[in-house]
């Protein structure tokens, strides 16, 4: 063994025996704080004797932590993810309870409830320390990650240098749009995206337009298995079944992964060597972790939650994971209730559950998401593509442009740095794409404004009651006037309640884009059967000050676009700034088109207004930073890239679709590694492996 391996051997050892004795006096400052924590017999102790009890107790503590733990969580992944982070701290006072019963004559004796507090404590004091002496040493972190590499290469029998081509790793930073990118760079809020912009051998930043439907389920349909045909938006309804499909149901995940590789023949972006986490579908990934459209795979091979198992494996990862989340989960309840206290506007609730869940998406989902990845770089995976969906679901709630989300964007670029940090010591060299699925809009949501939900608004135009509340309110009576209006007749105080009550209509709501179908009429309805049925409603609905445009079918002309005051264009004779589309900018025209031949489109699509001075939009959903339709920055993600790659698109061309984006990642794949061949035969779901992941709402 030469100098530089005993150099390393002793400092190892010696960052061991400082983790020890901070351990040790970790216990003897919580036993002296703790009335139910003892380390000492009834009749009292030397602080000698004391002193060595806790030594035994927190080396027991310690050695438990890393043989037991592993253990522990692979026996416990068929618990729900949610409720395994909230089980770190039980797991790991049961271990500390173990490890007191180790001690010789009984001398250690805690309570259970007190036990939990010590692990924890315990456990977050030694991560932290090793941490520190980590990185106080200049070369600890680096030889560790070498060494981590080294290991991978000799199980797999690869040669100890960086050899073969490059890998590819794109990363989706769910709901960041161009504009919001691009100005936390300049303001070094993402020093990482800074310094890859500034370098002139870095990255290029461009944007892309989406389809109509600008969420998550369209845009990485298509970005992962090359067609998002017949998405018409996060949630529809499909006449034939009678089913509302949504994006974020398992169910109807891998239902869409069907049918598009159906469409396309072909497995998806990575059917070569690829892996695929944290996402709504597969992409043909033979490695999934965290995928929602396996969730709904049952089978012998089935994985559910191995994602989990990686990282929870380190006891260190796992408390300070849960410390995070607590941490998170106060956060928003703070930050929640000073926007209460000072009356923002706009704003919504963000009580019940809310908070967890974002603590989930922001912490627990973030963390296991990039462990997985540096796994697949150190295992030379040839493409991984991850979602880290933290900014967008705290965007929903708190808005695209508030100092909450900021600081989200902030912790996700840490995470970039790390993931740059780890392609310094892996087996091959990795180029890092970074990317989004979406941007979001601001603006008060539909009820928010106008004191009545889009359903309201529908059963009104359908002559059906509506709630005592949106009757009360300035909304709710435009909406009444607009069905006297329609009907040419006066209609009196509770007149809808004796109409006959058609099939009561089926309304979805996708950001600030609406779905309404009639279940009693076969196929796609039309103008003229919804004029002789519901007289009033497209009138209402196309007149309400909230709403900028109606796409329904029309007997007469094809399909057609209503706005205000009687306005009507047949789809084939769109302009983008003309008409109803005026204020939704360039693509809008294309992007009414396109979703109007979907087999799947509502009867009546229904965009609310958008404001183009400040960006604004009305959600249909209680969110004040919302996606899914046309209007502002939803529709504007991002798409940033290494110099050394082609341009996506040919100089004063626009990017645009979803499925183009395909095409680009697959021949940056093809540059970086060569063809890409499909492991996939066309019409399965999966690539070679179908293990699977678990459940992860994204939108």
């Amino acid at each position: 063994m030469g100098d530089g391996r005993w150099r390393t051997a002793g400092s190892a050892l010696m960052r061991v025996v400082v983790v020890w004795a901070v351990s040790t006096l970790t216990m003897l400052a919580l036993a002296g704080i703790l009335p139910d924590f003892q380390l000492q017999s009834d009749d009292g102790d030397s602080i000698t004797k004391i002193a060595f009890t806790a030594a035994w107790g927190a080396g027991a503590f310690g050695l438990l932590s890393a043989l037991v733990w592993p253990v522990l969580v692979r026996a416990l992944l068929i618990v729900p993810a949610l409720v395994l982070g909230m089980l770190v701290f039980f797991l790991n006072g049961s271990l500390l309870l173990v490890a007191l019963r180790l001690i010789p004559d009984g001398r250690g004796a805690a309570n259970p409830e007190t036990a939990v507090v010590v692990a924890a404590v315990m456990s977050a004091v030694a991560s932290a320390t090793s941490t520190a002496l980590a990185v106080r040493d200049d070369n600890a972190y680096r030889r560790r990650l070498s060494r981590l590499a080294d290991r991978r290469r000799r199980r797999s029998g690869a040669d100890s240098g960086r050899s073969g081509p490059p890998g590819t790793v794109f990363i989706q930073l769910d709901g960041v749009g161009h504009d919001v990118l691009a100005r936390a760079a300049e303001s070094r809020l993402m020093p990482t995206v800074a310094n890859w912009l500034a370098d002139e051998e870095g990255h290029r930043l461009t944007p892309w337009r989406t389809d109509w439907s600008s969420q998550t389920g369209a845009s990485q349909l298509g970005i992962l298995h090359g067609s998002n045909h017949d998405v018409p938006a996060f949630r529809w309804y499909e006449k034939e079944t009678g089913d509302v499909m949504v994006s974020s149901r398992p169910a109807s995940a891998i239902e869409l992964q069907r049918r598009a590789i159906a469409r396309t023949h072909d497995g998806g972006l990575l059917t070569l060597d690829g892996a695929s986490r944290g996402n709504l579908f597969s992409g043909g990934a033979d490695q999934l972790a965290l995928v929602l459209s396996m969730a709904a795979r049952l089978g012998k091979g089935r994985r559910s939650r191995a994602g989990y198992f990686a990282y929870f494996s380190d006891p260190a990862n796992a408390v300070r994971t849960a410390l995070s989340f607590v941490a998170e989960v106060c956060r928003e309840i703070g930050q929640s209730t000073r926007a209460r206290i000072r009356k923002d506007t706009p704003r919504i609730k963000r009580g019940g559950l809310y908070p967890f869940i974002r603590a989930f998406a922001t912490v627990v989902e973030r963390d296991v998401v990039v462990a997985a990845v540096i796994g697949d770089m150190f295992a030379g995976r040839t493409a991984v593509y991850a979602d880290l969906v933290a900014y967008d679901e705290v965007a929903h709630h708190s808005g695209p442009h508030s100092r909450d989300a900021e600081k989200v964007l902030a912790r996700l670029d840490r995470s970039l740095a790390l993931i740059v940090k780890v392609a310094e010591h892996t087996p091959r060299t990795y180029r890092i794409v970074l990317l989004s699925d979406h941007g979001q809009s601001p603006g008060e949501t539909f009820a928010g404004a106008y004191g009545l939900t889009l359903k309201d608004l529908v059963r009104a135009g359908c002559g059906l009651p509506v709630p005592r509340r949106a009757q009360r309110t300035r909304s709710g009576s435009e909406a009444r006037d607009a069905v006297r209006i329609a009907l040419h007749r006066p209609v009196e105080e509770g007149e809808v309640e004796r109409r006959a009550k058609p099939s009561d209509p089926v309304v979805l709501a996708s950001g600030n884009l609406g779905l309404i179908s009639f279940p009693d009429i076969e196929g796609r309805a039309s103008r003229e059967q919804l004029d002789r049925s519901r007289p009033a409603l497209l009138g209402t609905l196309a007149n309400h000050p909230g709403i900028g445009f109606l796409l329904v079918r029309s007997e007469r002309h094809g399909s057609v676009v209503l706005g205000r005051g009687g306005t009507e264009v047949p789809v084939s004779e769109l302009k983008d700034g003309e008409g109803p589309l005026a204020p939704f900018g360039p693509g809008a025209a294309a992007a009414v088109r396109r979703t109007d031949t979907f087999p799947h489109v509502a009867d009546i699509m229904v965009n609310s207004m958008h404001d183009g001075a400040t960006g604004c939009v009305h959600a249909f959903e209680e969110q004040i930073g919302s996606h899914g339709g046309l209007g502002g920055e939803q529709s504007r993600p991002f798409l940033l890239w290494p110099a050394d790659l082609s341009a996506p698109v040919a100089q004063d061309t626009e990017l645009v679709g979803a499925e183009q984006v395909h095409e680009v990642l697959r021949r940056w794949l093809r540059e970086c590694s060569g063809p890409q061949i499909p492991l996939a035969q066309p019409g399965a779901v999966g690539g070679a492996d179908e293990a699977g992941g678990t459940v992860q709402t994204a939108g």
